[in-house]
């Protein structure tokens, strides 16, 4: 009997908007982190790192105390904007994101610490801008681990189950991602359907790594032949 595909499209719509926004984010926040020493810097990357080791229960928890109808950004965004996050497919790109922020953030910062800053100084005392030096140093050099990050960011996101599930609920065409297709297909005792998006989200998983793996390679020796 064939499945309803919408929880597929929405996994991949869902991952690819928190991704989009994860890729500016640990960007902008890796050369923030790495280029100056302030007061509480150790507290601000504890703070971005901390959703590796919360459970995602408190992850959602903390998502819908923000942007629940009485939260503090929820009800602005409400006011303001009619905009409702709770219950809708938003908060499942939120949740993704919050849990896949910090895997690309480490992986970006690993990327930007692996660029000579040699090349970067002799830059600056040609006058070059920050900003140029950026685009046309750091992060060409950096690219393939930023990339590497993306994947696993993507594949994060489009697995990511406790925080959806209490921010974005579990509405069918909707918010109903692969990771809460199984689940719920499991507790209704579809172990057929269950299995169905096990092997489907296995599939991609795998897809995703094993291309990542390959570009990897292939890049270190075209690098290497360089």
């Amino acid at each position: 009997m064939p499945y309803d595909l919408s929880p597929f499209a929405l996994s991949l719509q869902v991952a690819a908007i928190s991704t989009f926004f994860v890729f500016f984010a640990s960007l902008i926040l890796a050369r923030f982190m790495g280029n100056r020493d302030f007061w509480g810097k150790s507290m601000l990357e504890a703070l971005i790192l901390l959703p590796l080791v919360l459970p995602p229960t408190v992850i959602g928890f903390g998502l819908i105390y923000l942007f629940g109808l009485n939260g503090p950004l929820g009800s602005v965004l409400e006011e303001w904007f009619g905009l409702q996050i709770v219950f809708t497919w938003l908060g499942a790109v939120i949740a993704s994101f919050i849990v896949s922020l910090p895997l690309m953030y480490q992986s970006t910062m690993a990327a930007f610490e692996k660029v000579d800053s040699r090349w970067e100084n002799v830059a600056r005392t040609m006058g070059v801008s920050e900003w140029r030096i950026f685009r046309t140093i750091t992060f060409p050099l950096s690219w393939p681990g930023i990339f590497a990050g993306l994947v696993l960011s993507f594949a994060r996101g489009l697995g990511e189950f406790g925080a959806t599930l209490m921010i974005a609920g579990y509405i069918p065409g909707q918010t109903e991602t692969i990771p809460l297709a199984i689940y719920f297909a499991y507790e209704a005792g579809n172990m057929e359907k269950a299995a169905f998006w096990v092997v489907i989200v296995t599939s991609v998983g795998l897809a995703a790594i094993s291309w990542l793996n390959y570009w990897k390679k292939k890049s270190s020796i075209r690098f290497g032949r360089e």
